[in-house]
């Protein structure tokens, strides 16, 4: 048991979501005592701001970790899979938003408002955070499936620029500033490819201009023609609900938003489904907001909840040719909930746990 307010250490702190994660842990209750902020020897003795004073970020060593309680890793696969190891067996709690860890069955996904019990159950001493395009729905669903008894899912994700990190965000604005004032492009195949490739080159995060486009893949190409990102949605979710045979087929398309993902989900339960029911479930769910007014033209989209911690849910309907199913449309900021939220927030049950001795 903790006696004083736990140690934190942010790993990555300098990155995307370490940026946010830094604004987060301004804003929300402060339940830790010293916060370290860690980064590569590149990053290291540039200043931060962190809870209203200047940090300065030190340089990720085995000793960084002496006498921290919980690590918080936002970094890439390779360095999470090095890292938070020596931070457990230093004896910290890490709580990893990479993927290297999300689907060892010694550690456990967690999302704290669908299954906040499994964060006490870590052989490893690790804690792993969903994938930014899962996290997205996860709040919606977990409280649906707790009434009803989810099944299936068909999902199309609508995923911004952000979720490949700071590169993707300035090739989008990059693209911007070429097609800005050209009225013409768009009106004949292949016109915006040419114009960005002879303006900016080839070299890109995504497999095609982003601009004035839609791109239907993100993440890499696995076998059977599926993506990273699309087998993530289904093996994570899985995973979160307690559902292992849950059938899931997913589709994830990149859209020139430059942050909050959205997808359209045909969700399929166990039994009849009732369209008011359920949005007033979704609108008691903690961390879930329903913007679903028809009459009125009121929905979510991602340029008006970008910034927001909670889940917005909008276009509940039943599917005409489809039994016992709920369509609905999610919205979420996919660097707050996606990411540095959800990972600050399993660290907060962590942080519970150790202060109250259980």
């Amino acid at each position: 048991m903790t006696q004083t307010r736990p140690t934190l250490a942010v790993v990555g702190a300098t990155g995307a979501v370490g940026t946010v994660m830094l604004d987060i842990l301004s804003t929300r209750e402060n339940v830790w005592g010293e916060i370290r902020l860690l980064a590569s020897a590149r990053s290291a003795g540039k200043t931060l701001r962190c809870r209203g004073e200047e940090v300065v970020v030190q340089e990720l060593t085995e000793d960084s970790f002496d006498g921290v309680d919980v690590a918080m890793f936002d970094v890439p696969d390779d360095v999470s899979a090095k890292w938070a190891p020596i931070a457990a067996a230093k004896g910290a709690v890490a709580v990893d938003n990479s993927g290297a860890f999300r689907m060892d069955p010694d550690v456990p996904l967690v999302v704290p408002e669908v299954n906040g019990h499994a964060a006490r159950n870590r052989p490893k001493g690790i804690i792993a955070n969903p994938n930014c395009t899962t996290l997205t729905m996860m709040d919606a669903l977990g409280a649906l499936h707790h009434r009803w008894t989810l099944r299936e899912l068909v999902v199309a994700s609508y995923q911004a620029a952000s979720g490949a990190g700071q590169p993707g965000i300035d090739r989008l604005y990059d693209e911007i500033e070429v097609v800005a004032g050209n009225r013409s492009l768009g009106t004949g195949a292949g016109d915006v490819r040419a114009t960005v490739v002879n303006k900016l080159g080839a070299d890109s995060p995504f497999g095609a201009p982003l601009v004035l486009n839609v791109i239907p893949m993100a993440g890499s190409f696995r076998e059977g023609g599926w993506t990273s990102e699309e087998l993530k949605v289904r093996n994570e979710s899985r995973k979160i609900l307690n559902i292992p045979d849950l059938k899931v087929s997913a589709t994830c398309v990149r859209v020139p938003v430059v942050t909050t993902h959205s997808l359209a989900v045909h969700a399929v339960f166990a039994g009849d489904i009732d369209v008011a029911e359920a949005r007033q479930v979704l609108i008691e769910a903690p961390s879930v907001v329903v913007i679903d007014d028809p009459d009125r033209g009121e929905f979510p989209t991602p340029a008006d909840v970008v910034g927001c911690d909670p889940t917005f849910v909008g276009r509940l309907r039943q599917a005409l040719d489809f039994p016992n199913t709920l369509d609905l449309f999610v919205c979420g900021d996919n660097l707050r909930k996606g990411a540095a939220l959800n990972t600050a927030q399993i660290a907060e049950l962590v942080a519970a746990e150790l202060t109250s001795g259980g």
